[in-house]
């Protein structure tokens, strides 16, 4: 985490600078600090870390604080314990796909409504919003060289985007089948699709052109990747097998064996790419080893079903794991952490005879058993490995880091030991978070670009000034040939400095018309006086009867008397604005007040 900023900004109180504007009451984190501080004590390549001193539990330590980069030999110190943000959208829809910008300032989220969702990497806030699909999004990948962006959906298209969110080109990649994961090639000329038609797909990324099919799983493949450096594809599929691909021949190279259910993921280590990671619909994770084909590490711990798993981007021995009950839980490869009452095991690394050892068993160094409410369908770190973001079933985008020097309060919040237990605790209160969230929503509201539920522009309404939308004077009809721009006022014929009557007008038909005498001239300003009637209003056509209970008062025929006999005007109280809310929220279409 890097330095958080619970207020934002310089206290002018202190020597610092007086902020203006609205003061920013998000939680936010600061990665360019700690690099700061790396970057003025850094160390020659080659050169150990002993200039700086080691963090202590203690917040005189904040300021200390260096970048992941720094720690390559300390992986536990990034492991992301801490709880940031939780974003969500107006429109809340299950999250299936979270991936950072290259440059890791947003994130990218697809939906099972085909939008995409861009979330501030800092202040963790709404940003903007677009439809790229029109059904599910299923996979979201960028080029190594960060400049093309492929994505994929349920209905087997997949849609290039440049990294401005242009849409350059779409492709039907399977026919009748969801594309369920795409990767690119190291060099970034091809492409892999696999689907649930049992194949997958090799694609020349300049022309979008099927090159090859590799085919040889017996069911639905659910899950690809492509080794960070060599022509070398793995793929997990339904049969409960992982396969490794020769993307040049599109011969299956081997099969590996260990899951008793559908693949969920597979994914290479990316600093190294030995090790290949892989989860399936059950209570375990393997680790395989690509030089020795066999797998070298299990992972235990989860209760139910892994959904998705993730490698952090510098510590190659960081693997975190999410599961279908919403529990994260991050794995140390090289510290078994084995719980009170079970024996510590030998790695296959350090056994006489590795080719005939079993895989050693390793369970999380951290457990959040809360992280979502529901299944956790996707997990992404942040380039520089500070922030770990998970979008879930639950429809909330949540963002992760670790936690600061001397911070020990995360081990008591809702997200590690529950709602129920925090509340008790009173480390967590509903009202409270609730009125946070609802906040943190109307900052999103006045800080996005783009409005994420725009409501329908009325046609505008003359003499209502003030109101957006409102102060548009009414359209006037002209005749032809009469410039609209131009406001032109046609005297009525007879009245002085009016142009004659034009020939052929009948003067004493229009008399008639008009109850027997013209119409008065124009007023000052140009507006026509209403016809004087002789109760002030015209009389209602034959046969037309007002609705009960509305009566016209002044309308000839139809007269309303009080008691006493006199005549009077009934008007009925205007709704309040509250009430009107309250019934469109008992309509169920507001959740909050907003």
């Amino acid at each position: 985490m890097d330095y958080h900023r619970d207020r934002g900004g310089y206290d002018g109180d202190h020597g610092g600078y007086e902020r203006r504007g609205r003061p920013n009451r998000r939680n936010a984190t600061d990665i360019g600090t700690t690099y700061v501080r790396w970057m003025q004590n850094r160390r020659a390549p080659g050169r150990s870390l002993r200039g700086f001193e080691v963090e202590r539990p203690s917040s005189s330590y904040i300021a200390d604080i260096l970048p992941p980069a720094a720690y390559k030999a300390r992986p536990a110190d990034s492991v992301p314990a801490k709880h940031l943000h939780s974003s969500l959208n107006k429109v809340r829809q299950p999250v299936n796909v979270v991936k950072w910008t290259p440059e890791g300032r947003r994130l990218l989220t697809g939906s099972t409504s085909g939008e995409f969702t861009l979330w501030n990497g800092t202040g963790f806030n709404f940003e903007t919003i677009m439809q790229a699909h029109d059904v599910a999004i299923r996979s979201i990948r960028y080029s190594h060289s960060n400049e093309w962006l492929l994505s994929a959906d349920q209905d087997g298209v997949v849609k290039y985007w440049q990294t401005n969110f242009n849409n350059v080109q779409s492709i039907r990649a399977h026919d009748d089948a969801p594309v369920r994961d795409v990767a690119f090639a190291p060099t970034d000329t091809k492409f892999v699709t696999a689907a649930d038609d049992t194949t997958m797909k090799l694609w020349d990324f300049a022309s979008g052109t099927h090159e090859s099919t590799l085919s040889g799983h017996q069911w639905d493949v659910k899950c690809a990747d492509w080794h960070p450096t060599k022509g070398l594809i793995a793929s997990g599929s339904k049969d409960h097998t992982v396969r490794l691909w020769d993307p040049r021949t599109g011969r299956c190279l081997t099969t590996l064996h260990g899951h008793k259910n559908t693949l969920t993921m597979v994914r290479f280590e990316p600093s190294n790419g030995v090790l290949l990671a892989s989860c399936a619909r059950e209570q375990n994770g393997r680790v395989f080893d690509i030089r020795m084909m066999r797998d070298v590490f299990m992972l235990k711990g989860h209760e139910k079903e892994i959904s998705c798993l993730t490698w952090h981007p510098i510590h190659s021995s960081l693997l975190t794991t999410a599961g279908n009950d919403g529990s994260m839980f991050h794995y140390l490869l090289d510290e078994q952490s084995p719980p009170p009452g079970i024996a510590a095991t030998v790695s296959p690394y350090d056994s006489p005879n590795p080719a005939d050892a079993p895989a050693q068993t390793l369970y999380p160094a951290h457990r959040v058993l809360h992280a979502h409410d529901y299944a956790i369908w996707s997990m992404d770190w942040h380039p520089l490995g500070h922030v770990l973001a998970s979008g879930s079933n639950d429809r909330a985008t949540r963002f992760w880091t670790r936690p600061r020097p001397g911070d020990d309060s995360y081990m008591s919040d809702r997200w590690h030991i529950g709602q129920e237990a925090a509340e008790a605790r009173g480390t967590w209160k509903k009202a409270e978070a609730q009125r946070q969230q609802q906040e943190d929503e109307m900052e999103d509201e006045e800080d996005g670009l783009v409005d994420q539920k725009m409501p329908a522009r009325l046609p505008g309404l003359p003499g209502l000034p003030g109101l957006p939308g409102l102060a548009r004077p009414a359209p006037a009809s002209h005749p032809i040939g009469i410039n609209p721009d131009r406001a032109q006022m046609l005297d009525m014929p007879g009245f002085p400095n009016g142009p004659p009557a034009p020939p052929g007008l009948d003067l004493e038909a229009l008399k008639k018309a008009f109850g027997g005498q013209l119409p008065a001239p124009p007023l000052a300003n140009g507006a026509m006086p209403m016809p004087n009637f002789g109760n002030g209003m015209p009389p209602l056509p034959p046969g037309f009867m007002p609705p009960p209970g509305f009566p016209l008062p002044g309308i000839a025929g139809v007269s309303d008397t009080s008691a006493n006999g006199g005549s009077i005007r009934r008007r009925g109280p205007l709704p309040s604005q509250e009430e009107s809310l309250q019934a469109e929220m008992r309509q169920g279409k507001f959740r909050t007040a907003r």
